[in-house]
């Protein structure tokens, strides 16, 4: 047995929810250990995905002094283009939507997930307050009345407060805590990758609605863009079997000359799509946090910042907990967390899952509404701004942590006082 430790949390989980999770925790004042698998800079390197971070986001890196690390590796996004390409007899106008119509210089940042992986894994290392957990698996989580236990596969035991499930869609901790969980499948397949053209994006994400799904490209520095090609499960492995020339071929073809020539194709990764969420994001000394909570397709630029979101709110949730004298992983936090995300949750999946199931169908009634929806987008601009502060934000107050200017003497003060174990 490689021994027995106490701490106030520990984060199951070394992605970027889980990364920004225990960064999040530690800032506002909870002792936090981080519990992964895989702790190299080569893991972090193979997600060839990149995420198109909401202003929030970027702000709560920010204040985690995550951002200037990896701020130079993304593109700003200016703009938001869709263009109905389903073929149907009703076609919708092509919508713009512009940071600038809100007064903003952009919409956020589209950045490769590797660079944003390492800059998050830099600050976890560095963090004052945060330990790191011998890379292994977790055997079991253990809930209790009044700590639970994560042992891991190479023997050793960790008594914490609270277990953060950021162990993604398979969460064993979220079994653990006998969440239940509501999920679905997609008769689709996502292609992934990068490729560079010889036309300017001019810092706009382009959305070509598909019967298939969406084709999303998204700026990245210098003429490349990041592709998210979301096709039938068939089409999908085609695509996926071409050679590079003939890849881009195909490609260029679906864009309509909009990048105009294109090459440096990266290797093309492809995920199938599902959804998932679970039906309380907290229970039995377990809270939830990214993909642990929920999973839906990539349209939106919304499934890391919803995980962050969570992570920032979770923070929050134990830094008040602290205050008032409660057990950080009690029910009254728990269920104060559970409270502060579960309408985020459910409306943002709700959204991306109607939207993506109304390109797949054919019933004349869904086109015809989804048609006007979009001439009264294009045509009426107080219409287009509303929906545009809804995609950013979230319902209430974004948490202080992502807020501008969040970090100062008083989170510095909380960070200095909470480091207290379980004794």
């Amino acid at each position: 047995m490689a021994g027995e430790r106490a701490v106030e949390a520990v984060v199951i989980g070394a992605g970027p929810a889980g990364l920004t999770a225990a960064l999040a925790l530690s800032a506002l004042g909870t002792e936090a250990a981080i519990s992964a698998l895989h702790d190299t800079p080569a893991h972090d390197a193979a997600d060839r995905r990149t995420t198109a971070l909401l202003p929030g986001s970027i702000e709560l890196l920010k204040n985690l002094s995550v951002w200037g690390s990896c701020a130079s590796a993304g593109a700003p996004l200016e703009g938001v283009r869709i263009i109905d390409d389903r073929g149907g007899l009703i076609r919708a106008p092509q919508v713009l939507f512009r940071a600038q119509e809100l007064g903003l210089a952009s919409l956020g940042v589209n950045i490769p997930n590797a660079a944003l992986n390492a800059a998050l894994r830099a600050a976890a290392r560095g963090a004052a307050g945060l330990q790191w957990l011998p890379p292994s698996a977790v055997a079991t989580v253990t809930p209790g009345e009044n700590a639970v236990a994560i042992t891991l596969a190479e023997g050793s035991i960790v008594q914490a407060r609270l277990a953060v499930a950021a162990d993604g869609r398979n969460s064993i901790a979220r079994g653990a805590a006998g969440i239940a969980t509501r999920s679905w499948s997609y008769p689709q397949i996502a292609i992934v990758t990068t490729f560079g053209h010889t036309r300017g994006h001019a810092n706009i994400t382009t959305e070509f609605h598909r019967r298939a799904g969406p084709l999303t490209t998204v700026p990245l520095p210098g003429d490349t863009s990041s592709l998210v090609w979301v096709e039938t499960p068939s089409e999908a492995r085609r695509l996926a079997s071409l050679d590079d020339r003939a890849f881009l071929a195909e490609l260029e073809a679906r864009l309509q000359g909009l990048l105009g020539r294109l090459g440096d194709v990266t290797p093309r990764a492809t995920y199938p799509l599902s959804g998932l969420r679970a039906l309380r994001l907290a229970q039995n000394r377990v809270a939830l946090v990214g993909e642990s909570a929920h999973v839906f397709p990539p349209i939106g630029a919304q499934g890391l910042n919803l995980g962050l979101r969570d992570a920032a709110c979770l923070a929050e949730c134990l830094s008040e907990a602290r205050a008032r004298g409660q057990d950080i992983g009690g029910p009254a936090t728990l269920d104060a967390y559970h409270d502060a995300r579960s309408v985020d949750v459910l409306s943002r999946t709700l959204s991306v899952d109607l939207l993506n199931r109304s390109l797949l169908t054919d019933f004349l009634p869904v086109q015809m509404a989804r048609g006007l929806g979009l001439h009264l987008i294009a045509g009426i601009g107080p219409l287009r701004r509303l929906l545009m502060h809804g995609g950013l934000g979230a319902p209430g107050a974004l948490p202080r942590l992502m807020q501008p200017g969040a970090i100062g003497p008083g989170l510095d003060g909380a960070r200095r006082a909470g480091q207290v174990g379980i004794h």
